[in-house]
């Protein structure tokens, strides 16, 4: 699995560069950020040590279902469901649907996180 590549860059500026990508006054560069991050504070609330173990272990053990990765974490369904459903909005996992089944897969998409902050922009 790769590494994701994020970036931080506070709001307003993010905001603005949607704009100008969107109105063709920008192209996006090969290379830079897939995600982004508004701050290093939310980058570190996602990628907390607890998240960051729970990230591994959908990595490595591959559970068959959210049911399964909560036994296997000791995780509570209401919390482990909200940090999954982040974890999928900033591209870290995938959650499919079970064919033929209500269940949840939830998949690593990355293994590493690759880091880009400009200091200059805060």
């Amino acid at each position: 699995m790769p590494n994701l590549h994020v970036g931080i860059m506070p709001r307003e500026r993010f905001q603005q560069r949607v704009l100008d990508i969107a109105g063709g006054r920008i192209k996006p560069g090969r290379g830079e950020p897939e995600i982004w991050f508004s701050s290093m504070k939310s980058f570190s609330e996602v990628l907390s040590d607890n998240n960051v173990r729970l990230l591994k272990m959908i990595a490595e053990q591959k559970p068959s279902s959210i049911k399964e990765l909560e036994k296997l974490s000791g995780r509570r369904s209401s919390n482990l469901s909200r940090t999954l459903k982040t974890f999928e909005r900033y591209g870290l996992v995938d959650l499919q649907k079970v064919p033929g089944s209500r269940a949840i897969l939830p998949v690593a998409k990355a293994t590493g996180v690759r880091l880009s902050c400009d200091f200059a922009s805060y």
